[in-house]
């Protein structure tokens, strides 16, 4: 393994000042890799900082602050590296703007660090984490030494700066791909585009799509595009970037010279180099979403090299993540699904079409411009009840309540279990789903589902 690119002599690097805002767990990753690399730099947080996050700066003798934005020091900086959870609309991001500072994102620093690694990068409204999952479990049970970083696992500038490897599996979300400049994976994934994050784009999906196709911008002839044919919005756009890298669709509607379909419940990976197949019986994923997570992840994994009998051993064995369709327990016949993570409407219809009982369905939390008419049919068809679980319910009353015979408000994971089990007979699941951001009730999603959980072991 190669020692990373510098950029820059030390002497250079010594007199940049590097600001990074939000302290989270991309932003001290961000700042460690700046304090290795010489740099002067602060980490400003508006808000108040984790304990486990204080201590590490002050192990790494990086300075920071809490509870406000020193304005005047940060508009010095010469690089900001701003947290994805800062929207462009913050009057401090737009003052950078102004002066001319370059920002950028966590994954674009850790990018100019990464020598001659190399990179494996999913986004996509759904699925982006599952598959980014199951990509790293193949690469690891391979014998690929490679890491799992983004949005899932570590801070791509963390594992940069403390444990570098040749390859890295990352997730990344279109608020880390609006600041790229030069980041450019090998291969790149994108499983969908849905309607998402809205609030964020001026509520102009074309803003998002644009944004998702990011992942494209730097690549090369020599690099991978993996991305869904059967999704509408993006064959719908792709024609309007311009695509150097190989290009690698997923189908399950058509054979494909190149890429990956499934045709009679068999999936086929086609590579110039490769070709195998794989019963859709043998993933260790079950439903439909899943089996197109599996193609993009299996795919993946062929196109730089692995072997298939790898590839087919690992896509067997890999273990559903938490949050995500997780079973919890049942209890007197009634059957708890964790599906936390679902935080667009697009992830809740695919967790309603899986099912094959009646559902009470607990959907809420902070709306980020959803349309649940989406989800009219499927509620129709298999929710029995909805448990609305969230400090603002009304979009979603109204979006239902003509349509399912029970709805109840609750505002707790607790109360929001109890009235589901109240509401439920043997046989029936109680389903979290909750379609929405989590930021109301809850720190995050996987809060919100270990709440969850924790409600219904306690039943």
């Amino acid at each position: 393994m190669k020692s990373p690119r510098i950029v820059g002599s030390m002497n250079q690097r010594m007199n940049q000042f590097v600001v990074i805002l939000g302290a989270g767990e991309s932003g001290v990753g961000a700042a460690i890799l700046a304090k290795r690399m010489g740099f002067t730099c602060l980490v400003s947080d508006a808000g108040k900082l984790q304990p486990p996050h204080r201590e590490e700066l002050k192990q790494f003798d990086i300075e920071w602050e809490e509870g406000h934005h020193n304005e005047e020091r940060i508009l010095t900086a010469d690089i900001v590296i701003k947290s994805p959870g800062i929207p462009e609309k913050n009057s401090l991001v737009k003052k950078i703007r102004e002066k001319g500072i370059e920002l950028i994102s966590e994954i674009e620093w850790a990018w100019r660090y990464i020598g001659d690694s190399k990179v494996i990068a999913i986004t996509g409204s759904n699925g982006k984490t599952t598959t980014t999952a199951l990509t790293y479990h193949i690469c690891k049970h391979a014998g690929l030494d490679c890491a799992l970083v983004g949005n899932i696992g570590y801070s791509f500038a963390r594992q940069i700066a403390l444990d570098p490897k040749p390859w890295y599996v990352a997730e990344v979300s279109s608020f880390q791909l609006d600041d790229i400049k030069e980041f450019r994976p090998h291969v790149a994934v994108l499983t969908n585009i849905t309607e998402d994050h809205l609030d964020r784009y001026d509520y102009q999906f074309i803003n998002y799509i644009r944004s998702k196709f990011r992942i494209t911008m730097n690549q090369r002839p020599s690099d991978y595009f993996i991305y869904c044919e059967d999704d509408e919005v993006t064959m719908q756009h792709i024609n309007e970037f311009q695509l150097l890298s190989n290009p690698l669709p997923i189908s399950m509607r058509k054979e494909l010279l190149q890429g990956a379909f499934i045709k009679e419940q068999e999936m086929n990976i086609a590579t110039k180099d490769e070709k195998f197949q794989m019963s859709i019986y043998d993933f260790a994923l079950k439903g439909k979403h899943n089996q197109y997570n599996t193609m993009a992840a299996g795919l993946a994994a062929s196109v730089i090299g692995l072997r298939k009998d790898k590839i087919r051993e690992a896509i067997q064995s890999f273990e559903a993540l938490e949050h995500r369709m997780e079973t919890v327990a049942t209890v007197r016949g009634v059957e708890f699904i964790n599906d936390s993570k679902a935080t667009n409407v697009n992830s809740t219809w695919y967790a309603l079409e899986s099912m094959n009982k009646p559902v009470i369905l607990i959907l809420g939390g902070v709306d980020k411009g959803n349309d649940y008419s989406l989800l009219l049919d499927l509620v129709k068809e298999k929710v029995k009840a909805i448990v609305c679980m969230g400090v603002d319910n009304r979009k979603i009353q109204e979006a239902f309540q003509n349509h399912v015979p029970v709805m109840v408000n609750t505002g707790s994971a607790a109360e929001a279990v109890h009235s589901a089990f109240q509401l439920s007979n043997k046989g029936d699941v109680v389903l979290l789903s909750p379609a929405c951001a989590s930021f109301d009730l809850f720190k995050n999603y996987e809060d919100r589902g270990k709440q969850f959980k924790e409600a219904v072991l306690a039943l």
